[in-house]
């Protein structure tokens, strides 16, 4: 492989990552070297087996292209069904073809093969080789003097005719009635397959036709000497057949995924403006500026390398000793023997002395403090727009200056010798740096909204305790419990990362796209503000004591009410953090997905959905804040009046869930219990702080929804309350018939419920969502809030050692800094879904506090 052209290499790297693949080559000459006996052509081994292997990959074409009959073709080739072959230049795309050539084409045909045999009778070494839909005059066996003859001959008769097409190779000329050459078959097969690009390999003149095709992306190669217009050459088939094997191996990796690390494994940083996920190898591999929900500039974690990452790593290579954070905060240490690399995302930094943003310090700040005495590898490829822009990076005094975007970014790395190297198409920085030389520290600090690459005037440490002490006074003044109390921590210090400071709004998950099902398509969007989600998981910070969370995300709640225009009914299930409506669902198909798990998704079709119980979170963290406060603000009471509202004109219609089932909608269980509880927490606020008021026709609202639900929820044949109204299929979320305290914990068909979601959906340390069909493919894992609904369950039943049992078992599989992603395979034992969770951190947060006593049911 190192032989390869570095231009070609970078070509076919190029070429190997888009969506859908056609590779074509000729046979003669490419797959196989030219021998003096045509019926002794076998194709190399190595060619055989690379394109053996790049027709079984999926997105991936291959075609051989030959000027030989195609049955000749089948015949020499002997590869299998997956490699389209075609026959004759392009005359022949099937075995059948010659019985479709009309009567007048088969009557040139007979006249052509005629006038072919008069003139090379008697011409020792000329072979005429018939095919459905052409005769092909090969004179490579013949004298020089004879084979001239023989083509002169050709070209002032037969040749000459008007329904004949003439296409000319080495030592061949061949004469079709159907006006066809290479370059059309190419372009029909590309048409066919809606290819990508096309990659095509030749060593004829009659290939040439196929090379004058290609445009944009496609890559071409020829073969030996002559003019071409390929944009690429090697010497002999066996190297092409090495760049074959070269183009296997890229695109095996960008369609599988090259080594995914464990989505458990990554840590989060964040600074409430935007959040990073790093890998226990010091590697950025996800980051989305200015906000969570735009675009990433580094987005390896979903595309690998080319799609940008920020990496640090000893020169000497070998795995770190460690990762972890420093208490407290999310600022993360990852440590290697002689190396330990401090991340944090830094708040915009303000001139105290001026009371306003200093000037070069942008909107965020990712900043990467190296300390100890070893060389250490930097690599440095920003990809915006999730790698659709390309940029070049300018050494510039004490940095970089990354060029080509829309937002201005900039490197801060003084005493770093970078060298800007092509990445495929792209611009990457590389450099090694020797601490020891460099005095045992090297800060490097990646400037959003800023080409500023001056000094800054506060040194690094103390911006560094200036940014951890925000959230060390945060999670101090928490009431922590005693079970599993470093890890509730942590998923607090999480769930605060995730609030989105500007506007209050809280994000569901830091990530898009990561899989449901490795290799599957289950892959979402999560980068938004779910109303549901969101109000989750402020309740469960402010059971652990904090209001701030809760109440400017009950603002930003009422600013999306207002903007319905008096109509809360029509609230969607999730905003952008900004509060305002998705955009349409896309696929990013040039990337390949977290372990080759496409597609790639931004946005969220669940934006459109009618989801009738987002209502009841809401109104149950609000009625949590006002006895936490003991009071209710303006905005809260139009909150809740709202809420109310809501569920009094669409409580009776069918949604599509909590789970967001592409599918037609029903009377899901959970739904209608939300709608209730909606009513049962506003009536508790306004018996406990509405100062007397009475609202009778709330309570009649409440009573009705209740009994509907009690009634028609309840599956005679399950012998529990399932999923939807009529359907027998269980569903986790059907807990909540009790969680809810709708039914009291001692009721038999509570009861019966938690025993026959137990049975039906737990598979040891995980609770599935459900195992009805969804209308997608593949399986998912066990939902960890699932996972923690039980484990209430378990206590609201009397069951306390069940519930302490599967506790630790969710537990144990967090990562190792303390992470938990949205689901949890135990066949694999490897987590899955979007990373870090809101929803996961959340239940483990509920479910310590319940075990320690400080909350009851409810």
């Amino acid at each position: 492989m190192d032989s390869i052209d570095p231009a070609l290499r970078a070509a076919v790297g190029r070429i190997a990552r888009v969506p859908q693949l056609l590779v074509a080559c000729d046979y003669d000459g490419t797959l196989a070297p030219i021998v003096e006996d045509p019926t002794k052509a076998v194709p190399l081994p190595e060619s055989v087996a690379a394109v053996r292997a790049l027709a079984a990959l999926p997105q991936t074409t291959v075609a051989v292209v030959s000027g030989r009959a195609l049955r000749d073709l089948a015949t020499l080739s002997r590869l299998p069904s997956e490699v389209h072959l075609v026959g004759s230049h392009g005359s022949e795309f099937d075995i059948g073809f010659v019985e479709r050539l009309s009567p007048e084409l088969v009557e040139v045909r007979t006249r052509l093969r005629n006038e072919l045999r008069q003139i090379v009778a008697g011409r020792p070494g000329v072979r005429l080789e018939s095919k459905p839909a052409s005769i092909a005059v090969h004179t490579r066996g013949a004298d020089p003097q004879i084979s001239a003859e023989v083509v002169q001959a050709v070209e002032s008769g037969p040749a000459a005719w008007s329904d004949v097409t003439v296409t000319r190779g080495k030592e061949v000329v061949e004469l079709s009635v159907i006006p066809t050459h290479k370059g059309l078959a190419v372009d029909q097969l590309r048409t066919q397959l809606s290819a990508s690009a096309v990659l095509f390999i030749g060593d004829d003149v009659t290939d040439e036709n196929a090379f004058g095709n290609l445009s944009g992306p496609d890559v071409g190669i020829k073969i030996g000497p002559g003019e071409t217009k390929a944009g690429f050459r090697v010497a002999e088939p066996i190297e092409a057949a090495r760049v074959l094997g070269l183009l296997l191996d890229v695109r095996r990796n960008w369609l599988f995924g090259e080594r995914a690390v464990p989505i458990e494994r990554h840590s989060m940083l964040a600074n409430g403006r935007t959040v990073a996920l790093v890998t226990p190898e010091g590697r950025i591999t996800w980051l989305c500026h200015p906000k969570p929900d735009s675009s990433a500039i580094f987005a390896d974690l979903v595309g690998g390398a080319p799609a940008g990452h920020f990496s640090v790593a000893p020169d000497r290579g070998g795995l770190p000793l460690g990762q972890r954070y420093r208490s407290g905060t999310m600022t993360v240490e990852t440590r290697w023997s002689g190396l330990t690399v401090t991340d944090w995302l830094d708040h915009p930094l303000v001139d105290e002395a001026a009371g306003e943003q200093s000037a070069h310090s942008g909107d965020s700040t990712l900043i990467r403090v190296l300390t100890g005495s070893g060389r250490v590898r930097l690599d440095f490829a920003p990809r915006p727009e999730f790698g659709q822009v390309a940029v070049q990076l300018q050494p510039l005094g004490d940095g970089l200056l990354v060029l080509g975007s829309n937002e201005p970014i900039a490197l801060y790395s003084p005493g770093v010798e970078w060298e800007v190297v092509a990445d495929g198409g792209y611009e990457a920085a590389r450099a090694v740096v020797d601490l020891a030389a460099a005095g045992g520290s090297v800060t490097l600090e990646l400037r959003f909204g800023s080409h500023s690459l001056d000094h800054h005037r506060v040194p690094v440490h103390d911006r560094q305790l200036a940014a951890e002490q925000p959230w060390r006074e945060w999670v101090n003044g928490l009431n922590l419990p005693i079970a599993a109390r470093d890890l509730v921590a942590r998923s607090a210090l999480t769930l605060r990362g995730l609030v989105h400071e500007p506007t209050g709004s809280i994000l569901a998950a830091a990530t898009t796209s990561l899989p449901e099902e490795l290799g599957g398509v289950r892959n979402w969007d999560y980068r938004y503000c779910w109303l549901r989600d969101a109000a989750m998981t402020a309740r469960a910070l402010v059971d652990l004591g904090s209001l701030t969370e809760a109440e400017a995300l009950l603002r930003w709640v009422d600013g999306c009410v207002e903007r319905t225009g008096g109509h809360p009914e029509r609230l969607h299930p999730l905003y952008t953090v900004d509060g305002f409506e998705l955009g349409a669902e896309a696929v990013i198909d040039t990337l390949p997905g977290y372990a080759g798990s496409r597609p790639v998704r931004v946005g969220n079709l669940a934006n459109h959905q009618l989801q009738l119980d987002v209502f009841g979170p809401i109104a149950d963290l609000l009625a949590a804040v006002v006895d936490m406060r003991g009071s209710v603000q303006e905005t809260e009471w139009r909150v809740l009046e709202s809420m109310v509202e809501a569920v009094r004109r669409r409580w009776h219609e069918p949604d599509h869930g909590l789970w967001e089932a592409r599918l037609p909608p029903r009377h899901h269980v959970f739904s209608k219990v939300m709608c209730w509880l909606t009513v049962d927490r506003a009536l508790q606020v306004i018996a406990r702080h509405g100062g007397g008021e009475e609202r009778p026709e709330w309570v009649g609202l409440r009573d009705r929804i209740g009994h509907n639900v009690l009634e028609y929820g309840w599956h005679a044949g399950a012998g529990a309350y399932t999923v939807a109204y009529g359907d027998e299929e269980m569903d986790a979320s059907s807990l909540w018939i009790g969680l809810s305290g709708l039914l009291p914990d001692d009721d038999p068909r509570f009861l019966a419920t938690v025993l026959k979601v137990e049975a039906d959906l737990r598979s040891g340390p995980v609770v599935y969502r459900y195992r009805w069909d969804d209308g997608l493919p593949g399986r998912e894992g066990g939902f960890h809030i699932c996972t923690a609904w039980l484990i209430e369950a378990y206590l609201r039943t009397g069951r306390r050692a069940d519930a302490e049992e599967l506790f630790q078992q969710m537990v144990d599989t967090a990562g190792p800094t303390g992470l938990l992603p949205e689901q949890y395979d135990p066949i694999s034992e490897r987590g899955l879904g979007n990373h870090p969770q809101a929803y996961s951190h959340l239940g483990l947060i509920r479910c310590a506090l319940l075990l320690d006593g400080q909350l009851t049911g409810g």
